[in-house]
């Protein structure tokens, strides 16, 4: 082989490159039921969700556990400036870009309840990192939205995030 035609040209490496990287990044990709986004567990007990589907859904023993658990994470001001945050009741219900987070009385309209059950099934399943709600903890937190999201003031309505 003669040495002029064993150095590769720069558009060639150009594209070996961008074709392993691609390759790469092809085979880091996660089917929907991988570890990194596991259906997750009950942050409640089974008592807590007996009771909030037999009674009337209570914010700080039913709610507030979840959404600290699962949603607050990377909803609040910080992770998601300019965009909803949950962090007390009044970040929830103010009305941002894409509506309020959550309309009183009405799950079909508010995004915490129509986004995990819709369009982020397809997309990216709420929450993005960590485990995702439950079955019980999604038909909770509907059901407290339906029945009006009673939600306190002050620092027992406030949540708390966790990272």
């Amino acid at each position: 082989m003669r040495p002029e035609t064993a150095v590769q040209s720069p558009m060639n490496i150009r594209h070996l490159s961008s074709l392993l990287g691609l390759l790469a990044l092809t085979s880091c990709t996660t089917p929907t039921d991988s570890e990194t986004k596991p259906m997750g567990a009950n942050v409640l007990s089974q008592a807590a969700i007996h009771a909030a589907k037999t009674g009337p859904v209570d914010f700080a023993a039913h709610v507030k556990p979840v959404l600290e658990a699962k949603c607050v994470m990377c909803h609040n001001r910080k992770a998601l400036p300019g965009h909803g945050s949950l962090e007390n009741r009044q970040e929830a219900l103010r009305s941002g870009e894409l509506g309020a987070y959550i309309q009183p009385g009405h799950p079909e309209y508010s995004l915490l309840v129509s986004n995990v059950k819709t369009a982020h099934q397809k997309v990216s399943v709420m929450p993005a990192v960590g485990e995702r709600l439950t079955p019980d903890e999604f038909a909770i937190l509907t059901k407290w939205v339906k029945e009006g999201a009673k939600w306190p003031a002050g620092k027992a309505g406030t949540l708390k995030i966790i990272r």
